[in-house]
């Protein structure tokens, strides 16, 4: 038993919770954790951001592609406030983060001190919960208590917030062994699980969509069992991309609003939609008064609360996604569905073409998979929010779990190149790619001096259109080509930004020199990071697209261009 400083137990408890990496930024109301984490900085790696939104997404990406939890440490006031687009995001993607964020002294608190604020009235509705520690002798257990809470049932994130007197305080601490994570369970859920195997049997036209709470090894594994025992088709959301390995035949791609024309085919005229930790987003189902209307809907989830709450269940299980397959794979017999297979496999490629113009002939899909093609398929792709996110997600093909990191549910622009960095961190031999369009770049383009102040070997590739595409998209579909204020014509000379960070940078704009450009930016990338602007022709849209609200069944597949 020691006697320790608040700080020093936060750093202890980090260490016993198996924490090597915190991401953050420093000020008045942390200064007693920063002197602690000098002491402690041959056991936890403190990754410095240029902002504190960075520090966010950078603990997000550390925990998406890992599966640990990602850790941020923020000041008072303006330092916690900036950690709020990123705890957001976590929390729409049920990703575990701590957040542990300085305020002014007890004392003090409810004063207007100088950089104080109600920093857990702010991220109550977006963190699991959230605790202000105004006793030092219990700091050590909030702390274990929001590291247990962040991951048990549907994970998320939590914020800790210890006044700066809270500290410098000392209390007494012992090292405690993990509590470990017990897997929710409803009750009578054999007999669940026994009449959802019952439904399986008896389909003729199964279809399998897995979404993000099956997106981890132990998830994948059960899944591509238990697609071969159903041998039916496959499809993933973008919180799922390589939960099951795309480059199998019966994947059949990405269902909803930029899904692939398979699965809505597969949608239309299945008979049991067979749905794994999901939340049935509105971006995938559509018009929900049309969403498979042949199909008794059987959901596996994790959280009850996402039962019924926006496509009605025919049948519910409730439990980790990855244990309830493993139970129905023990009670599947191996079935035969290979006409309705054929039926949806018809040989159709899953995603549309792309041509570019005479002036700018490179195109995302080549891009992508002229990537997909030098990595093996095996790099883990970060990306920010819009056109280049969903390229990402229809060129790229995942074979792995935890390898899209992208923001799903929040969709925040600016997430990809903190998520990155956290991305990196958390998988050294991994290359690591971030893909973005160059109006989320701009947004947070600082972080390239994270990049490389800490040497962090990241390929940061930017589609520049010069516009903000999937806005501008919806305005030429809806808004009479209405381009109000996506039109960003902005002078920024990219290979003069890399030379400023001290990062090598290329411009690429045609298709002859992709795969040349592309091979030395991934070398580079072995011991220092990249960047990379690819000119593309803004007219180049995200296809097939349904419209807001419209059945998915019937998506767009062709914009003309005549502007």
């Amino acid at each position: 038993m020691s006697l320790l400083t608040g700080a020093d137990i936060i750093c202890e408890c980090l260490i016993e919770q198996g924490v090597d990496t915190v991401f953050g930024y420093p000020g008045g109301a942390v200064l007693n954790i920063y002197d602690s984490l000098y002491k402690y900085s041959d056991r936890i790696k403190h990754i410095l951001t240029a902002h504190e939104q960075g520090a966010s997404h950078a603990a997000d990406g550390y925990a998406r592609a890992s599966g640990k939890t990602g850790v941020v440490i923020a000041t008072s006031g303006p330092g916690a406030t900036n950690l709020v687009t990123g705890i957001a995001t976590a929390y729409m993607d049920s990703v575990p983060v701590v957040a542990i964020t300085g305020n002014v002294a007890c004392a003090q608190l409810g004063l207007d001190s100088f950089q104080e604020v109600d920093i857990t009235g702010i991220t109550m509705p977006i963190t699991k919960h959230n605790f202000i520690v105004k006793d030092v002798n219990k700091l050590a257990d909030t702390l274990r208590e929001a590291f247990y809470i962040a991951n048990e049932g549907r994970k998320g994130p939590v914020l800790v917030d210890v006044p700066k007197d809270v500290t410098a305080l000392k209390a007494e601490f012992v090292n405690k062994p993990i509590k470990p994570i017990v897997s929710p369970a409803t009750l009578h859920q054999d007999d669940c699980i026994q009449k959802a195997a019952e439904m399986i049997q008896e389909s003729e036209r199964p279809y399998i969509y897995c979404g993000g709470g099956i997106n981890d090894p132990r998830g994948a594994k059960a899944l591509k069992t238990f697609v071969e025992l159903v041998n039916a088709p496959v499809s993933a959301s973008l919180m799922a991309q390589g939960a099951y390995d795309q480059t199998d035949d019966k994947y059949i791609g990405m269902l909803g609003m930029h899904g692939t024309k398979t699965a809505a085919r597969a949608l239309a005229d299945c008979d049991l939609f067979i749905a794994i930790g999901t939340r049935f987003s509105d971006r995938v189902i559509g018009d929900p008064n049309t969403f498979a209307k042949k199909a008794k809907v059987l959901h596996i989830d994790i959280d009850p609360a996402e039962i019924n709450k926006n496509i009605p269940a025919f049948h519910k299980v409730i439990g980790d996604g990855a244990e309830i397959l493993e139970k129905l794979n023990r009670l599947l017999k191996p079935q035969q569905h290979d006409e309705w297979l054929k039926e949806i496999l018809n040989g159709e490629p899953l995603n549309l073409p792309q041509t570019g113009t005479d002036e700018l002939d490179i195109t995302p899909q080549q891009i992508m998979e002229t990537l997909d093609a030098l990595t093996n398929g095996d790099a883990v792709i970060c990306t920010e929010v819009g056109q280049a996110q969903m390229w990402a997600a229809q060129y790229y093909r995942y074979k792995h779990p935890r390898q899209l990191v992208s923001s799903g549910g929040l969709g925040t622009m600016g997430f990809g190149l903190g998520a990155s960095i956290g991305a990196k961190c958390a998988l050294p031999d991994r290359t690591v790619i971030n893909i973005a369009g160059d109006g989320s770049f701009h947004m947070n383009l600082n972080e390239l001096v994270t990049l490389s102040k800490h040497n962090i070997p990241v390929i940061e590739l930017v589609m520049n259109n010069n516009v903000l595409g999937m806005v501008r998209q919806w305005q030429r579909l809806f808004y009479d080509k209405h381009f109000s204020q996506t039109t960003l014509d902005r002078p920024t000379d990219y290979i003069k930004l890399g030379e400023a960070f001290g990062i090598k940078t290329f411009s690429l704009t045609k298709a002859a020199d992709c795969e040349k450009v592309l091979c030395e930016a991934l070398e580079i990338s072995k011991s220092a990071p990249v960047l990379i602007e690819v000119r593309i022709d803004r007219d180049l849209n995200v296809l097939p697209m349904v419209p807001a609200g419209k059945s998915v069944t019937e998506p767009i597949t062709e914009i003309i261009i005549d502007d």
